[in-house]
């Protein structure tokens, strides 16, 4: 779904969508209010009152106000004290207009405007409501009794001063006998407030700035600390507007209407984009982030958190001002745009209006040369991030926009400064793309800006150039042959020879060996299935014998950019450390310990990264349908989980057994039933050879696997274990531990045929083998290998759930009474015998229907959890597929 712009819904005044606004626009002048002069805004009591939120401070002042001038009760002396642009001069025009409308006479004393050489307070207080000084003339502080005589005459009254500490400044400079007019002043204000208490149906409103940053020197402190103590008598400190409110304010001021109804569907959409993506802020749900949300649209809730809380702690930023300033320069800006709703990201840096206003703020030019180089000018590195995502991408311009959101984050008058990932993917969030495309676009960002830095999990601009740029300049002087070599040597790390025989990138067949009869991982460099095909195949300049020996393990090419890029981050960190050392390089303690901290985690990212690289693991196996060529089979080890300190030698094994390729243990019925069914007996020799020569059977851990099958099935009494000598077969163990060698003459023979051999030869008699029958028995290599090679397909088993299921082509049914389908429930009791002849039963359904389904539930007894491992695992050998229903 297409979301509207945000204009569309949310409709600007006039004066902010034609851009006929000034930056004077939002600053409140009560004394030009007075004089009708300045922005209509304020003027105009109709479209002061149509662009202004009544927040609860305000609500309430109004209040007071009223009560006081008209029902003479309340309080008498009210002061506003707030940071400034936090609406305290907003509210005195409120106050002005709402008076004037009660008809009370309204009186404005505003100490920016007025020259103290010229303009005495108390004969301006009396010239505003006569119309001339006459009984408070002079510039010595006039008494409480006149001054009382003409508010009582005037009432009701609204005296509104302004900026008065500003005024005390320049009156001190104005003599007055052995004192100053700051004096007299402090003595008139002391007066006016005692009179205004006890005088009927008058009210006194003052401001005074709010922290010692906005005072102008150690005299203008010592008046403000003589202020606060006469005001302090008989003050009530408001708050004009609350942290919660300035939402409101910002729309009531900039928006005629919103369409509340398309403002919901645009947030639920965003927010369920955002709760998918994992950005909803830490400490809200994301019903609570949508509340904020709805109240702040069509800004984003951090816009407006960042201008106030970080924003709003530079000395020179008037807050609700200041918020609104900018942010009708944002709106103008984006008038026309394909924008939803707005975002730190969406704050045009290019518009020259806005930047200029951002730096003012700032208080230092030189991050005009900051933001051209790393984020405004053509070739700024922003702009190569823009590119370097992709051409997909590229149109987002999701670099340029994730650098405005840092620089956005990088001032505050407080200790916190700059952006989390997570802040910077919150503030970039669009619905046309993944969040994970921002992450890429940090990363980048962090290997190609000048002027970023990151500390303590953030991402900040200064002025100060960065370690980056210094890494950023060494990464492009490492060469292919440096990240080769790391990429060896962090190879030789992850490669032990624990569980294989290790052969890190040979370069032709002859560097694998033939003859060890060990499994064999074979590491190369590039999939080249070509080469991969010619080391199984050949040794030398002849075949190779031992081809079910060898694994091998190939880089997924799709990971090698990016494990290039952190080789050569990590290269460079090192170069940076190593000039450190040296004294090469200065570096302040400070950024020798990130040169320190960033070395570690570049190391520890391409430890991790190598075991995402190298992770497609080859086997060789036969084709389906020619049994006489070698194809491969491609197993995915995936992407390592973060933390695991497994090797890849050891995720190279697990996935083998896991997936059933390689067998630690055999149980001996699957001797039984695959390699001796049907046969009177197999050589061992030849059996063992089968599985290190024959692509697609199973991979034996080692020799032992074998011969400890073979010891457990002779001992179990499965089958027996023999010679052959010549033509003469003789069964030497049944039911006894029997000493394997696995050399030429060794047999394990058919229990039937044992047991008869045994008889024979307990008769004395000589049981000769007959030249036909030995032919038939094919105890080569080769023709055990044919009989495995259509049996063993081990399937990969990982849950434990299910039912068995054995797979064998299907004959063709006979034309008459044809069955198709059999359905048998077969109940094995403790008395139950004749095992075998149920296997032979079972036997006869595989040979005639494709699919045959056991199910098995075995109650009242108990097994050791090896004991049921064991059991999964034999299925597994027996080419069963297995799913665990309950345990």
């Amino acid at each position: 779904m297409e979301l509207k712009p945000f204009y569309q819904i949310a409709i600007p005044h006039d004066d902010i969508k034609e851009g006929k606004f000034t930056l004077d626009t939002f600053a409140a002048d009560l004394w030009s209010v007075y004089k009708n002069k300045g922005p209509e805004d304020y003027r105009n009591p109709e479209l002061f009152w149509e662009r202004t939120y009544i927040t609860s401070g305000l609500s309430a002042l109004l209040e007071i106000a009223r009560k006081r001038l008209l029902e003479g009760i309340g309080d008498a002396v009210i002061q506003l004290q707030t940071p400034f642009g936090g609406g305290k001069t907003h509210s005195l025009i409120a106050l002005y207009h709402k008076a004037r409308e009660w008809g009370a006479n309204v009186v404005v004393l505003d100490g920016t405007a007025f020259d103290a050489k010229e303009i005495i307070l108390w004969e301006e207080l009396e010239r505003q409501l006569t119309g001339s000084a006459n009984r408070l003339n002079g510039n010595v502080a006039p008494g409480k009794i006149k001054l009382s005589e003409l508010l009582e005459e005037k009432a009701p009254v609204l005296i509104l001063v302004d900026e008065l500490l500003e005024y005390m400044v320049k009156a001190a400079g104005v003599t007055v006998g052995e004192t100053t007019l700051a004096d007299q002043t402090l003595a008139f204000i002391h007066e006016l407030t005692e009179v205004v208490k006890s005088t009927d149906r008058v009210l006194l409103v003052m401001t005074l700035p709010s922290s010692i940053l906005e005072h102008y020197s150690e005299k203008a402190e010592e008046y403000f600390q003589k202020l606060q103590k006469i005001a302090g008598r008989s003050q009530k400190v408001f708050t004009p507007v609350q942290e919660e409110e300035v939402h409101d304010v910002i729309r009531t001021r900039l928006f005629k209407r919103i369409d509340e109804t398309e403002m919901e569907a645009v947030v639920k959409r965003v927010v369920e984009y955002l709760e998918k993506e994992g950005l909803i802020p830490e400490g809200l749900n994301a019903y609570q982030y949508r509340q904020r949300f709805l109240r702040s649209y069509p800004f984003q809730p951090e816009v407006i958190d960042v201008l106030y809380h970080r924003w709003g702690s530079l000395p020179k930023f008037q807050r609700t001002r200041g918020v609104l300033r900018l942010l009708s320069i944002v709106v103008h800006s984006l008038i026309g745009r394909d924008v939803a709703f707005i975002r730190l990201s969406d704050f045009d840096l290019n518009f020259k209006t806005l930047r200029d206003e951002l730096i003012d703020i700032i208080g230092e030019s030189r991050y005009y040369s900051v933001l051209d180089a790393d984020v405004l000018s053509p070739n700024a590195g922003a702009k190569r991030v823009d590119r370097m995502l992709g051409e997909s991408y590229e149109h987002y311009r999701v670099g340029t926009r994730a650098a405005t959101v840092i620089f956005m984050y990088s001032f505050s008058g407080g200790d916190v400064k700059g952006a989390t990932p997570k802040e910077i993917k919150l503030s970039c969030a669009d619905t046309r793309y993944s969040s994970s495309i921002v992450g890429d676009a940090i990363l980048y960002l962090k290997d190609n800006l000048l002027y970023l830095h990151y500390r303590d999990g953030r991402y900040f601009f200064s002025l100060e150039p960065s370690l980056n740029k210094l890494v950023v300049d060494e990464m492009n002087n490492v060469s292919e042959e440096q990240i080769r070599e790391v990429e060896h040597e962090l190879l030789r790390g992850q490669l032990k020879g624990r569980y294989f025989k290790i052969y890190l990138w040979p370069s032709k067949p002859v560097d694998v060996p033939d003859s060890d009869p060990s499994l064999k991982l074979v590491v190369l460099p590039e999939y080249d299935k070509e080469k991969v095909l010619q080391i199984l195949q050949s040794y030398g300049g002849s075949e190779r014998v031992h081809k079910n020996t060898l694994i091998f393990l190939v880089p997924r090419e799709t990971e090698r950019a990016s494990f290039n890029r952190l080789v050569r981050r990590y290269l460079a960190w090192k170069i940076i450390d190593g000039k450190a050392k040296k004294g090469s390089l200065e570096l302040t303690s400070e950024q020798k310990d990130d040169v320190k901290e960033n070395l570690k985690r570049a190391r520890e990212d391409i430890v991790q990264k190598i075991a995402e690289l190298y992770r497609m693991v080859l086997l060789s196996r036969k084709k389906d349908k020619d049994k006489k060529k070698i194809d491969l089979e491609v197993l995915d080890l995936g992407m390592k989980p973060v933390g695991i300190k497994k090797t890849i030698e050891e995720l190279v094994y697990e996935k083998l057994r896991e997936e059933g390729k390689l067998v630690e243990k055999m149980a001996p019925v699957v001797i039984e039933m695959k390699y001796l069914d049907g046969k009177d007996y197999v050589s061992t020799k030849a059996l063992y050879e089968s599985f290190l020569k024959t692509p697609g059977m199973p991979l034996l851990k080692s020799k032992s696997v074998l011969i400890d099958a073979i010891k457990q099935g002779v001992s179990e009494g499965r089958f027996g274990l023999g010679y052959l000598t010549g033509e003469k077969v003789t069964c030497e163990y049944l039911g006894e531990k029997p000493t394997v060698t696995l050399d030429e003459k060794e047999v394990i023979v058919n229990r039937e045929y044992c047991e008869k051999l045994r008889e024979r030869a307990k008769a004395g008699a000589e049981i000769e083998v007959e030249t036909q029958a030995i032919a038939q028995e094919k105890t080569s290599a080769e023709s055990i290998a044919e009989v495995s090679r259509e049996q063993w397909k081990p399937p990969a088993v990982k849950d434990k759930q299910a039912v068995l299921v054995s797979q064998t082509p299907k004959e063709e049914a006979s034309a008459q009474n044809v069955i198709n389908s059999v359905h048998l429930h077969l109940k094995l009791g403790q008395g139950s015998g004749g095992l075998r002849d149920v296997l032979k039963a079972l036997n006869l359904l595989k040979s005639k229907f494709e699919t045959v389904t056991i199910e098995i539930q075995a109650d009242n007894g108990s097994m050791s959890e090896m004991e049921y491992e064991n059991l999964l695992e034999t299925f597994r050998q027996l080419n069963i597929d297995v799913k665990e229903l309950k345990k």
